[in-house]
């Protein structure tokens, strides 16, 4: 902050960088600057935002003060310049035109959630944009999603083909207007529209008639039918072949969510936030809904509309729930032209809601829980992405490939760690063009250059071999459960060591086995593995995820003993199907050693009868989970052994666990003695870790710990034996994080 001037006039310049663009800040400067009789201008750059005012001294500090400590409410300031100029006795203000500067970059602004301000708009019948589906204004609507390039005008969005009127225009000029220069700002008079005949009333009709709809949205195609209709959710679930994995709701508002699910304070707040996510949510116990929105599951991903047209959707419809799912066949990337829409979607919705706003980049909706008051992010995409994390040092511009499974990948830029939205599942082709098409556009948007390329260890994921495939560039391999850890404390801003509890499904290890149990004392440059699960065989590879019988026959063979196989788990499969498995795993065959925590789920749940098959990744384990009951205290033995790393022997565990299932103990009991179990065996290990490195410290990440139950009882236990506990809350802990993980261990390594 620069010094108080001694002279009676003075003139300063102010950059500022961060999100400044798209967020009202040249309004809420031009109206400042004339508030204090302020000479000068402001600009956007391609670098953020520049400023020189001029002046009174005591009105120029309070303008320095006013910027930097008290932005727009969207805006965040994450540096700030100010320089003394030369007096040049300039009077009047001006908002002057933007420039672009080689080489620089500004953030980009999420897309955001429709403001209080424009829904008044939408719902007054005197307002010019009453029932307008596209109404914006600076506080609110697409931004990441129609963004070509920077600086961020209208020419540089897909709005450039919509002419303003004249009432449009007077509104983008006026710097008193909440619409000055709000670059999707628009009317029914000049601005995009649906692509239907009567659209509103045939949509609101088609839903309560119980029929499918594909609605074109923010960052893509929804496909969305009346939640209250069994016949509905059972058509859509059929057609778009997505087995038993959840559907997310959208709720016409905060009271029909709280009908249906309990709501706390803090998931109110996510709720209604600006970036407007999906809340999972528990279920209550009379909530009359159909099974098939989540099968098995007493949770429920939820949302409140973020669009004009979603609030449109409920205006007056009979129903207050719809299942809003991302327009897409399973595991494909949403659509998001009309025409990919008409050939994609064809089979799956009854009647299509096309708009002629185009969609630059493809965005899914955002998946959140919370927890401790905090709001945790589980998939970052929609009204997140593509907000960076701040590195806390300057680092050499780099690519980190991310995983397999929930790929997003990371660049880096200055101290900027640029996280890309939800990619999804890297198993076909269609997912690969969007993750290439995705990178571009942030290379672009950043621009970026990589100087080396980080990438996962495991030698059949798409994301390593598109890493590997990249020519003259260095190659940084990092192992899959360090970048966990690193990212957690990347996100935490940790510097040094911790000890890491990396619980997943799977990782490759560097000692080529299956990882998933792991406890590391990590830092960025290193680490080294202190103690793992002990390893099972698995038999099967990829089959072996999706039939969770054979991680239970792996455990059953590893505990031994022929009472060990007269267990639920084995009598559920055919006989022959079984005695195959069991030579594999006895001969080496198509069989792997695994130490991995998701497949000791799967074992346990299959074990006790729940699930014996499949049909999404973590199915098995969200259903022991759910199944845990309540109010049980006690656990099972367990072991640590070995002289380093440590191996933690479940076998005493898995003979008391089958006992206990032929001997009639409920699911719920069992589970809740498993989820026991494993939460001394964390809090035991990392104490013995501490008993050998002082570090006190302790980072959660990994798939695993999206488990509610296991979070919500190992965090107060390690809390209690005098470890600081940090967790994820930015960035998810499942695979959808590693890519940060990634790009700090690489920085660091080529520093």
């Amino acid at each position: 902050m620069p010094l108080r001037s001694t002279v009676l006039r003075r003139r300063v310049r102010i950059r500022l960088r961060g999100i400044v663009q798209g967020v009202g800040f040249r309004p809420f400067v031009h109206n400042l600057a004339k508030e204090l009789k302020l000479g000068g201008y402001v600009l956007n750059s391609s670098a953020g935002l520049v400023a020189e005012v001029e002046g009174d001294t005591d009105a120029v500090e309070r303008f320095i003060r006013a910027v930097t400590e008290q932005p727009p409410p969207l805006a965040w300031v994450q540096e700030s310049e100010c320089s003394e100029m030369d007096v040049l006795g300039e009077e009047s203000f001006a908002i002057h035109p933007s420039e672009a500067v080689t080489g620089e970059f500004a953030l980009i602004s999420p897309d955001i959630a429709t403001c209080a301000d424009c829904r008044s708009d939408v719902a007054d019948p005197s307002n010019r944009r009453f029932g307008y589906p596209f109404t914006n204004c600076t506080n609110c609507g697409p931004r990441y999603t129609i963004i070509l390039d920077i600086p961020y005008d209208r020419p540089k969005t897909t709005m450039a083909g919509f002419t303003m009127c004249a009432a449009c225009r007077a509104e983008y000029q006026d710097p008193r207007n909440r619409r000055f220069h709000a670059q999707p700002n628009a009317c029914p008079q000049c601005g995009p529209s649906l692509l239907a005949s009567d659209p509103l009333p045939q949509a609101r009709r088609r839903l309560a008639a119980g029929e499918i709809l594909a609605i074109k949205g923010l960052g893509g195609f929804h496909l969305a039918c009346d939640a209250r209709n069994r016949d509905a959710v059972g058509r859509l679930r059929e057609r778009k072949r997505r087995s038993d994995k959840p559907f997310a709701l959208m709720a016409r508002d905060l009271a029909a969510i709280e009908e249906v699910c309990e709501v706390s304070d803090a998931d109110r707040a996510a709720l209604a936030g600006p970036s407007s996510p999906i809340v999972i949510l528990p279920r209550k116990a009379g909530a009359a809904l159909p099974e098939a929105i989540a099968p098995g599951n007493r949770t429920i991903g939820i949302m409140l509309p973020y669009t004009p047209l979603h609030h449109l959707l409920f205006a007056g419809a009979p129903y207050a729930l719809l299942v809003m799912t991302s327009g897409n066949l399973s595991e494909e990337p949403i659509v998001v032209s009309n025409r990919e829409a008409q050939q994609r979607l064809a089979g799956v919705a009854d009647w299509f809601l096309p708009h002629n706003r185009d969609i630059f980049m493809r965005v899914d909706d955002s998946v959140v829980r919370t927890f401790e008051g905090t709001e945790r992010v589980m998939r970052r995409s929609r009204g997140y992405a593509p907000l960076t994390m701040d590195l806390g040092r300057a680092v050499p511009e780099l690519l980190a490939c991310g995983g397999e499974l929930k790929n997003a990948f990371c660049l880096t830029k200055g101290r900027h760690a640029i996280l890309s939205q939800h990619i999804g599942d890297l198993e076909n082709y269609e997912t690969l063009v969007f993750f290439e098409e995705t990178l571009a556009n942030l290379k672009k948007l950043f621009r970026v250059e990589p100087r080396a390329v980080a990438y996962d260890l495991h030698p059949l994921y798409l994301s390593s071999k598109y890493a590997l495939e990249i020519p003259s560039l260095p190659k940084v391999g990092v192992q899959h459960h360090h970048a966990h850890i690193a990212s957690c404390m990347a996100e935490n801003g940790l510097n040094g060591q911790a000890i890491g509890v990396a619980f997943d499904g799977s990782g490759y290890g560097s000692d080529g086995a299956v990882w998933g149990g792991e406890f590391l004392v990590a830092g960025y440059a290193g680490f080294e593995r202190r103690a793992h699960f002990r390893y099972v065989p698995l038999a099967g590879g990829d089959t072996a995820v999706r039939e969770p019988w054979r991680s239970a026959l792996g455990y059953l063979v590893d505990l031994g003993g022929a009472g060990a196989f007269a267990c639920q788990a084995l009598a559920n499969v055919p006989e022959e199907r079984v005695r195959v498995v069991r030579r594999m795993i006895e001969k080496g065959v198509n069989t792997v050693r695994t130490s991995s925590c998701g497949r000791l789920f799967d074992a346990v749940a299959s074990i006790v009868g729940l699930r014996q098959a499949v049909t999404f990744e973590g199915q098995a384990a969200i259903e022991l989970e759910m199944a845990a009951q309540d109010g049980v205290a006690e656990r099972y033995p367990f072991g640590i052994d070995g002289d380093g790393p440590w191996e933690l022997d479940f076998r005493p565990m898995m003979e008391r666990l089958v006992s206990d299932t032929a001997g009639g103990v409920t699911a719920g009991a069992v589970s809740a003695r498993f989820h026991n179990t494993l939460v001394e065996a964390i809090a035991e290990t990392c104490r013995r870790i501490r008993g050998e490195t002082g570090l006190d410290r302790v980072c959660l990440s990994g798939g695993t710990f999206q488990n509610m139950r296991l979070l919500s009882t190992v965090t107060p236990a390690l809390r209690t034996a005098g470890f600081e506990v940090v967790l994820h809350a930015k960035v998810p802990p499942n695979d959808g994080g590693i890519a940060l993980g990634q790009a700090a261990i690489a920085a660091e390594l080529l520093k």
